[in-house]
């Protein structure tokens, strides 16, 4: 398979767009769900489930559409996801209680296909030995979306907790029409799978594409580890910045974007020549120990200049994901990239619904207990686990050290 540079400038365009509109919402969406909700801690335990809801959306639909893509490819797919989250944020703009927020998250939930497609996309237009630094180069337009999105929402949040939430909408809105207009179709027709069957829309039957690969089987139990501990990051960095360091909008909006340009930096720059001079099992090693660091710190940061400390370590934790999707892509068909990341979508929207929850009543928790670090504290202690694991793994895989690449190895 040929590189094909124009599609994956597309797709990484599309990208960029999309994240840029998810950004805009993180500094505020914390503050009108409290504002709503009536209390702090009442907020908190509205935040994780509202997450939950989404997740528990995502799990059944995400890998059905990642199925759909694979047999009716992937821009009509990607084009239903974009026009769902532009409804989600439009419901948002104007929500007058928690409900309609609750309703809202249920729309993007089923449609939050967005990133399954996109890494199936990138698998699509990559030959195997570009995936990673592919992947990376997506990882990379997250990191951009991030220094854009939340530093926008940031300022726009100072004019009302309202106002990102309308510019994400026309924002997503304007990626519809640029998906419907100019980006390409990745998949040709002569690769796409069979003829879609009842069966096939099951929501738990694409889990068994866990089961059919070795590396996703091996690496079940890390990914469920792995993910609970991000989501104490995603569930409670505007919560713990708000309620502990008394950020505003416009401090939180900064703060992300500056992470969002150290993880753009490492993912686009340092990336490919870490690959390349060190081999994918030390790139994904030095990932998972920068993110362990990253939790550690965060869990003691009482001070801005702490925290900040803690979001440079994290950026080079923006090694190990892309080194992980590129090493699974690798082991498996070409036919079966949508399912494989359907899949693996699904598994982690599985976490998403019970980590939320975890995550924020641990951290209601350390609030009334003094220790309001207690939930990054629980996810560096999964980031250990995830990590031991993921090492034992690494060292059954042919191809993974330094100079080396792997095969499929399909099974």
């Amino acid at each position: 398979m040929r590189s094909r540079p124009a599609a994956l400038i597309f797709i990484l365009l599309t990208a960029l767009i999309d994240i840029i509109g998810i950004g805009l919402i993180i500094p505020v969406l914390p503050g009108l769900v409290k504002s709503l909700a009536g209390s702090e801690v009442a907020g908190a335990r509205t935040i994780g489930l509202l997450t939950a809801v989404y997740a528990v959306m995502q799990f059944v639909f995400a890998p059905i559409l990642g199925t759909l893509s694979d047999r009716y490819g992937r821009r009509p797919v990607l084009l239903f996801a974009l026009s769902g989250m532009a409804l989600d944020y439009v419901l948002l703009s104007f929500a007058p209680n928690l409900a309609w927020l609750f309703v809202g998250r249920v729309i993007a939930g089923i449609t939050g296909a967005s990133l399954t497609v996109a890494n199936a996309y990138i698998a699509d237009v990559s030959p195997p030995e570009e995936r990673a630094k592919n992947f990376g180069l997506l990882g990379a337009m997250f990191g951009v979306g991030f220094i854009l999105g939340p530093a926008l929402g940031g300022l726009l949040g100072e004019y009302g907790l309202r106002v990102p939430f309308m510019a994400a909408a026309a924002l997503t809105g304007l990626n519809v029409l640029y998906g419907l207009f100019v980006l390409p179709e990745s998949l040709p027709a002569s690769s796409r799978g069979k003829a879609v069957q009842r069966g096939d829309l099951n929501p738990l039957k694409p889990l068994a594409a866990l089961g059919a690969y070795p590396i996703l089987r091996s690496l079940t139990l890390t990914f469920v580890l792995l993910g609970l501990a991000g989501q104490t990051i995603f569930s409670t960095w505007v919560l713990y910045t708000e309620g502990v360091l008394r950020w505003s909008p416009a401090q939180n909006g900064v703060a992300l974007a500056f992470f969002g340009l150290l993880t753009a930096g490492v993912q686009a720059g340092l990336l490919g020549p870490f690959i390349a001079r060190f081999g994918e099992r030390r790139t994904i090693m030095t990932g998972l120990v920068s993110s362990i660091l990253e939790f550690l710190v965060l869990s003691v940061a009482r001070s801005g200049p702490l925290l900040y400390a803690s979001l440079v370590v994290g950026a080079l934790g923006g090694l190990g994901n892309p080194a992980i999707q590129g090493l699974i892509s690798k082991q498996v068909d070409e036919t079966e990239q949508g399912r494989v990341q359907g899949a693996i979508t699904s598994l982690n929207s599985l976490v998403g619904v019970v980590g939320p929850i975890v995550a924020t009543s641990v951290y209601a928790f350390g609030i009334t207990h003094q220790f309001p670090g207690a939930a990054f504290l629980m996810g560096a202690l999964l980031s250990v686990v995830g990590t031991l694991l993921i090492l034992n793994v690494l060292r059954s895989i042919p191809g993974t050290g330094r100079g080396e690449t792997s095969g499929n190895a399909v099974s």
